[in-house]
């Protein structure tokens, strides 16, 4: 036999107060019965009684495992990469504090949300680099989430082709029937236009491999100057650039794709409605094994200890004769 708990402090505890007011208790009975000199097979009757069900319900309580029996163990989930755009525009502060801190700041909650499911992270410009492969680890994917800045990448436009197109080859390189490939997604964070010219090959790509893609516009339409190191960022002619959301190629993309567009702006977040639209698709069964267990057999004392308080509260013994 086997216990699922062990007694600890509190159940010593419990024990020793139960059987210091119990003992109080016989102390009371046995003066009664030398008073009335009544015979001690009385009273020794519900004592044994009592002992017996408060000693079933201990046993009970550490959960008393015995017996063999075969549970299978399902593994179920969802492979999820997040492109970010790390474009200076991201750090315009038309979404406070920066549009970038405000995607940081949300990433972190759908890591949360899926936290039984495996997650990757690109970073792109008008380049893409892997910034966490998939990966079941959430600290580490909160790390990479934090260090996100635009410094790391090049800084020359935006386009959606690259971080679509690695997306897309990372998730199907390993062997998956189409069926499983319904359970992988992409998301794409942005806020500007997309100055590519392959993006529209990568997401008919997308769209036949059977993978779910989602985009996340983020800014607002009066837009915000861009800050950078040396001041308000400028245009060819010296004039500072006002940077608004453009979100016809995200909306495309997503309809081009059976996918959904979201947005972050100053009036709504949609982040939440990003994560049920996540939920809605079902997970992969990645692994299915049989493990031996202990059965926990707690409820056949509990029973017989409840039987025995309804035996207790139902038969009287008398101490006195008149």
């Amino acid at each position: 036999m086997t216990w699922a708990y062990s007694i600890d402090t509190f159940e010593i505890v419990i024990i020793a107060v139960f059987a210091l007011f119990y003992l109080l208790y016989v102390i009371r009975l046995l003066r009664i019965r030398a008073t009335l000199r009544t015979p001690v097979s009385k009273w020794l009757i519900k004592f044994t009684l009592r002992s017996v069900y408060f000693a079933l319900m201990i046993v009970a309580l550490l959960g008393p495992s015995f017996g063999d029996s075969t549970r299978e163990i399902k593994s179920i989930g969802k492979d999820m990469f997040i492109c970010v755009d790390l474009s200076q525009s991201m750090n315009a502060f038309d979404i406070q504090p920066t549009r970038l801190e405000k995607v940081k700041f949300e990433l972190k909650n759908i890591v949360e949300a899926f936290s039984s499911d495996r997650i990757g992270l690109i970073m792109f410009s008008n380049e893409a680099y892997m910034q966490c492969p998939l990966t079941y680890d959430n600290n580490a994917l909160n790390l990479f989430i934090q260090a996100l800045t635009t410094d790391l990448v090049p800084n020359s436009g935006t386009d959606f082709g690259p971080p679509l197109k690695m997306a897309l080859k990372k998730l199907t390189d390993e062997e998956n029937t189409v069926a499983r490939q319904k359970s992988k997604i992409i998301v794409l964070i942005s806020d500007g236009e997309d100055f590519g010219e392959e993006t529209e090959q990568v997401t008919e790509e997308i769209e036949s491999s059977g993978i779910k893609l989602f985009t996340l516009g983020v800014g607002t339409e009066r837009g915000s100057k861009i800050m950078t190191r040396r001041g308000y960022k400028k245009n060819n002619q010296g004039e500072e650039v006002v940077s608004k959301i453009n979100t016809k190629s995200l909306k495309k993309i997503a309809s081009d794709t059976g996918g959904k567009y979201f947005e972050i702006n100053d009036s709504k977040n949609d982040v939440e409605r990003l994560i049920n639209s996540i939920n809605d698709i079902e997970g992969e069964l990645r692994d299915s094994k049989q493990v031996d267990t202990k059965s926990n057999k707690y409820f056949y004392f509990l029973m017989a200890a409840l039987l025995l308080m309804l035996f207790d509260a139902l038969i009287s013994v008398k101490v006195i004769r008149i």
